[in-house]
């Protein structure tokens, strides 16, 4: 279910109507935490690792302009050609440019969530450019016409059935069949063509290493190889902060992420690119987008080591309740909620206050970004700019005062009990936000404070 609400509380509104699905979604995502629960359990030194891994991340962030540098020289003496784009704007002005030198209309593409955060596939639609998406829960989501509500699940909020009606629509398969199997085969059937009648193929990168030039990518479908491996031109996209210093890094990090992510061993597939094959050319686009100015932020660089594993997400009580759409961005749930302020602090001003800061998102990461302390720091950013709702700027000051004052905190709080004893509709009604999904409390007989003037002798 996607909607074009861009407030989170209020688009999560219009995912709990259908309480079965979110029965079904949250308990679908806690079972992948709980995978990832008995394969990170499975190491002993799980915990050296991701303080490792987090060591490393520090490592790049505080010299990520000398690798980046380093990257470019020995890919480019690898033979592949780099790019370099500020925003989103110029990265998919290049891609189009290397299609329109290569008078290709027709790409398939592999999982890439920055072209997602770019917004590449409207921008190359609208220019003539047929995009077809490979992963598939991409293509799943690309025929319903919707985003990824997830990073590593694209389609999670979608249920079998629907997904065969999908497919019914758009691929022939019969009517009313929801067996994964057969879906998953007509898939398979339906994208092998589009692999062998396309020039050009677009992938992310998981990881870069700036020693020798070459760049990773982990799938479990293979898809990203098969399009790379037959396309006449291969065009991989990356955020700047992917970057490791060393080839003897990636073992860390390889070991921690399918792990974090669905509770595997390892990715099916992790591919190392590094020289072209003959006849084929080989493009990396390098990608700001706001990440330099992330950098900056000592509060908030800690972010740009994420991994895109998603165990934030499938951990987060938040997330797993109000499902993907209601973060209105390429990437949802915790990180999503500390990435995408630094982007646009006014279109995103919802999301650090969609969360409870119990910090599940923390334990689980498996680079250890402080998360849930970002999200409170982030509220507090947005509070003192001016971002925050009207209602509860107003309802803090307030709430200053009160507290300031021990005689009006003393009236405030007998005031209160006799409204919830006495006229209790003044706060059980729907213009009172607790009261929506809660009953209220069965009002004292007394404060604390009196009860405790009243017993200390005691």
């Amino acid at each position: 279910m996607h909607t074009n609400v861009t407030n989170h509380a209020d688009a999560s509104i219009d995912f709990n109507l259908d309480e079965a699905r979110v029965d079904w979604h949250d308990k679908t995502l806690w079972f992948i935490r709980e995978k990832r629960d008995k394969a990170s359990h499975l190491i002993p030194e799980w915990e050296d690792l991701r303080e490792y891994a987090s060591q490393i991340k520090n490592n790049v962030l505080s010299n990520l302009s000398e690798y980046l540098v380093q990257f470019e020289e020995k890919a480019k003496a690898n033979g592949v050609i780099v790019h370099w784009a500020a925003d989103a704007a110029e990265h998919n002005k290049i891609v189009h440019q290397i299609l329109k030198q290569h008078q290709i209309d027709r790409m398939v593409k592999s999982k890439s969530m920055l072209t997602e955060e770019c917004g590449l596939n409207e921008y190359l639609e609208a220019n003539g450019v047929e995009v077809i998406d490979t992963d598939l829960g991409e293509r799943i989501v690309q025929l319903a016409k919707e985003p990824p509500s997830h990073i590593v699940l694209p389609c999670i909020h979608k249920k079998k059935e629907e997904i065969g009606e999908l497919f019914h629509e758009h691929l022939h398969t019969e009517k009313g069949a929801s067996d994964p199997q057969y879906l998953t085969a007509a898939a398979r059937e339906h994208l092998r063509e589009t692999f062998l009648t396309r020039r050009a193929a677009l992938t992310g990168v998981n990881f870069a290493i700036a020693e020798t030039g070459e760049f990773v990518i982990c799938t479990n479908e293979g898809n990203a190889d098969m399009g790379a491996h037959l396309a006449d031109v291969h065009i991989a996209c990356m955020g700047i902060e992917k970057i490791l210093p060393k080839q003897a890094h990636l073992g860390v990090f390889l070991r921690l992420l399918a792990r974090s992510a669905t509770g595997q061993p390892i990715t099916t597939y992790s591919s190392h690119f590094k020289i072209p094959q003959p006849h084929q050319e080989v493009h990396i686009v390098l990608v700001d987008n706001g990440r330099s100015v992330h950098l900056g932020k000592e509060d908030f660089r800690n972010a740009l080591k994420c991994i895109r594993c998603a165990a934030c997400m499938n951990t987060c009580p938040v997330y797993r309740r109000s499902g993907g759409h209601s973060y209105h961005n390429a990437v949802a749930g915790p990180i999503g909620s500390i990435l995408t302020p630094n982007m646009d602090m006014k279109k995103n001003a919802d999301l650090p206050f969609a969360s409870t800061l119990c910090g599940s998102c923390s334990n689980v990461c498996p680079v250890k970004i402080d998360i849930h302390d970002q999200l409170y720091k982030w509220r507090q950013v947005l509070m003192k700019e001016g971002y925050g709702p009207a209602a509860k700027n107003a309802s803090m000051k307030m709430m200053g005062w009160v507290l300031s004052s021990p005689k009006l905190y003393d009236f405030s709080g007998k005031a209160a009990r006799w409204v919830l004893r006495n006229t209790p509709f003044v706060v059980s009604n729907k213009l009172n936000p607790w009261f929506k999904e809660r009953e209220m409390p069965e009002a004292p007989k007394e404060s604390f404070k009196e009860w405790y003037l009243k017993n200390r002798q005691s």
